[in-house]
Protein backbone atom coordinates (compact mmCIF):
# COMPACT_ATOMS: atom_id res chain seq x y z
CA UNK A 1 0.00 0.00 0.00
CA UNK A 2 1.35 3.30 -1.12
CA UNK A 3 1.52 6.39 1.38
CA UNK A 4 -1.05 8.10 0.30
CA UNK A 5 -3.23 5.34 -0.11
CA UNK A 6 -2.43 4.35 3.80
CA UNK A 7 -3.31 8.07 4.66
CA UNK A 8 -6.53 8.07 3.54
CA UNK A 9 -7.23 4.70 4.90
CA UNK A 10 -6.55 6.65 8.02
CA UNK A 11 -8.05 9.46 7.57
CA UNK A 12 -11.31 7.45 6.50
CA UNK A 13 -11.12 5.44 10.07
CA UNK A 14 -10.76 9.07 11.93
CA UNK A 15 -13.70 10.75 10.04
CA UNK A 16 -15.63 7.30 11.08
CA UNK A 17 -14.76 7.19 14.69
CA UNK A 18 -15.47 11.01 14.82
CA UNK A 19 -18.60 10.43 13.08
CA UNK A 20 -19.77 7.48 15.55
CA UNK A 21 -18.46 9.61 18.75
CA UNK A 22 -20.95 12.36 17.23
CA UNK A 23 -23.87 9.78 16.64
CA UNK A 24 -23.48 8.86 20.32
CA UNK A 25 -23.79 12.54 22.01
CA UNK A 26 -26.87 12.98 19.61
CA UNK A 27 -28.28 10.48 21.21
CA UNK A 28 -27.74 11.42 24.78
CA UNK A 29 -28.09 15.30 23.82
CA UNK A 30 -31.60 13.75 22.76
CA UNK A 31 -32.74 12.52 25.61
CA UNK A 32 -31.22 15.53 27.56
CA UNK A 33 -33.37 17.37 25.72
CA UNK A 34 -36.67 15.59 26.24
CA UNK A 35 -36.01 16.61 30.08
CA UNK A 36 -36.20 20.80 29.23
CA UNK A 37 -39.64 22.96 29.01
CA UNK A 38 -41.00 22.96 25.68
CA UNK A 39 -39.19 26.41 24.75
CA UNK A 40 -35.84 25.40 25.59
CA UNK A 41 -36.01 22.00 24.25
CA UNK A 42 -37.06 23.25 20.82
CA UNK A 43 -34.13 25.25 20.86
CA UNK A 44 -31.62 23.10 21.12
CA UNK A 45 -33.30 20.54 19.20
CA UNK A 46 -32.46 22.98 16.08
CA UNK A 47 -29.22 23.39 17.25
CA UNK A 48 -29.03 19.72 17.36
CA UNK A 49 -30.56 19.15 14.09
CA UNK A 50 -28.29 21.78 12.05
CA UNK A 51 -25.27 19.73 13.69
CA UNK A 52 -26.74 16.38 12.57
CA UNK A 53 -26.67 17.80 8.91
CA UNK A 54 -23.35 19.12 8.96
CA UNK A 55 -21.68 15.77 10.26
CA UNK A 56 -23.87 14.05 7.39
CA UNK A 57 -22.79 16.51 4.36
CA UNK A 58 -19.23 15.93 6.03
CA UNK A 59 -19.21 12.21 5.76
CA UNK A 60 -20.68 12.53 2.34
CA UNK A 61 -18.38 14.53 0.89
CA UNK A 62 -16.10 11.51 2.25
CA UNK A 63 -18.08 9.04 0.64
CA UNK A 64 -19.40 7.81 3.90
CA UNK A 65 -23.15 7.75 5.95
CA UNK A 66 -24.53 6.35 9.26
CA UNK A 67 -27.31 3.87 8.76
CA UNK A 68 -29.73 3.39 11.95
CA UNK A 69 -31.56 0.45 11.70
CA UNK A 70 -34.05 1.63 15.11
CA UNK A 71 -37.64 0.20 14.69
CA UNK A 72 -36.79 -2.52 11.85
CA UNK A 73 -37.33 -6.02 11.84
CA UNK A 74 -33.77 -7.85 12.79
CA UNK A 75 -32.68 -9.82 10.24
CA UNK A 76 -29.46 -12.15 10.79
CA UNK A 77 -27.72 -11.12 7.83
CA UNK A 78 -27.97 -7.27 8.83
CA UNK A 79 -24.77 -5.45 9.35
CA UNK A 80 -25.22 -5.39 12.61
CA UNK A 81 -24.49 -7.58 15.69
CA UNK A 82 -26.81 -7.85 18.14
CA UNK A 83 -25.64 -7.61 22.42
CA UNK A 84 -28.62 -9.44 23.28
CA UNK A 85 -29.10 -11.94 20.90
CA UNK A 86 -29.01 -15.12 22.65
CA UNK A 87 -31.91 -14.05 24.75
CA UNK A 88 -34.38 -15.15 22.18
CA UNK A 89 -35.66 -18.22 21.01
CA UNK A 90 -35.30 -18.80 17.17
CA UNK A 91 -39.20 -18.51 16.26
CA UNK A 92 -39.31 -15.52 18.19
CA UNK A 93 -39.66 -12.07 16.02
CA UNK A 94 -37.70 -9.68 16.91
CA UNK A 95 -37.30 -5.81 15.78
CA UNK A 96 -34.09 -3.40 16.54
CA UNK A 97 -35.07 -1.43 19.48
CA UNK A 98 -31.78 0.64 19.90
CA UNK A 99 -29.14 0.83 17.86
CA UNK A 100 -25.56 1.37 20.25
CA UNK A 101 -23.37 2.03 17.18
CA UNK A 102 -24.56 2.72 13.66
CA UNK A 103 -23.36 1.04 10.48
CA UNK A 104 -20.96 2.74 8.19
CA UNK A 105 -21.50 2.36 4.80
CA UNK A 106 -19.37 3.51 1.84
CA UNK A 107 -19.61 4.13 -1.68
CA UNK A 108 -18.30 0.38 -2.05
CA UNK A 109 -20.23 -1.05 0.44
CA UNK A 110 -19.84 -1.94 4.66
CA UNK A 111 -17.24 -0.07 5.77
CA UNK A 112 -18.27 -0.66 9.29
CA UNK A 113 -20.53 -3.83 11.10
CA UNK A 114 -23.16 -1.81 13.69
CA UNK A 115 -24.72 -3.01 17.01
CA UNK A 116 -27.77 -3.55 18.19
CA UNK A 117 -29.91 -4.19 21.31
CA UNK A 118 -33.20 -6.48 20.06
CA UNK A 119 -36.85 -6.24 21.44
CA UNK A 120 -39.23 -9.09 20.91
CA UNK A 121 -42.33 -8.21 19.33
CA UNK A 122 -45.17 -9.36 21.27
CA UNK A 123 -48.68 -10.23 19.04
Amino acid sequence: MSDAAETNTQLEKALMEVAIESWRLSKLFIRAISKLDAGDGSKYASQLRYFQKRIEESLESGGLRLVNLEGQPFDAGMAASALNGGDFGPDDVLIVDQMVEPIVMGKDGLKKEGTVMLRKVVA
